[in-house]
């Protein structure tokens, strides 16, 4: 069984952290409005950064992983991000709860990407990983894994996408 890639969206996809009013080299600006997009003070959509560049990186991936959206957009990315990319649908982990509290100082994510990992290795690409993060699931996961925080301010590069491919070898 392949091991999954657990892909966040913003950050990792959506360099949201980048300098407003100036797009990263190599990303379009799409306008969106998904579910939890519900700012009240903001009547534009969403502004998302998407380099279409990152689809086929994450297709090639494929071969070695089972993709899946580790996102707040959940399955919403599906729609929204996965065909401006040029992914087909993905499995998506469906969060019990967003945003709430979590074990020992962790990312609200990690415990929930424990849950839907199982004993399968996986690789976690997500903006908000910490040292505590590495820490726990070190201490509680029984297969390897890769947690690689994303600059927010840049997303995924290539060296990002060589060690995926690198690691997903070396995992198998």
């Amino acid at each position: 069984m392949k091991p999954l890639l657990l892909i966040d969206v913003d950050g990792p996809l959506n360099p949201y952290a980048a300098k407003p009013r100036r797009r990263p080299e190599g990303y379009t600006t799409h306008r969106m409005r998904p579910t939890g997009w519900t700012e009240p003070e903001s009547r534009k959509p969403l502004r998302v950064w998407l380099n279409h560049g990152h689809g086929a990186e994450l297709l090639a991936l494929a071969g070695a992983y089972e993709l899946v959206w580790a996102t707040t957009w959940k399955d919403e990315a599906n729609d929204w991000i996965g065909p401006h990319l040029g992914l087909p649908r993905l499995p998506f982990i469906d969060w019990p709860r967003m945003h709430g509290r979590a074990p020992r100082g962790t990312f609200w994510k990690t415990q929930y990407v424990l849950e839907y990992a199982g004993d399968r290795p996986f690789a976690w690409v997500d903006d908000d990983i910490t040292a505590l993060d590495r820490e726990y699931v070190d201490q509680r996961h029984p297969a390897r894994a890769l947690l690689m925080r994303i600059d927010e301010r840049v997303g995924l590069g290539r060296a990002d996408f060589d060690a995926l491919a690198a690691w997903a070898a070396w995992t198998t």
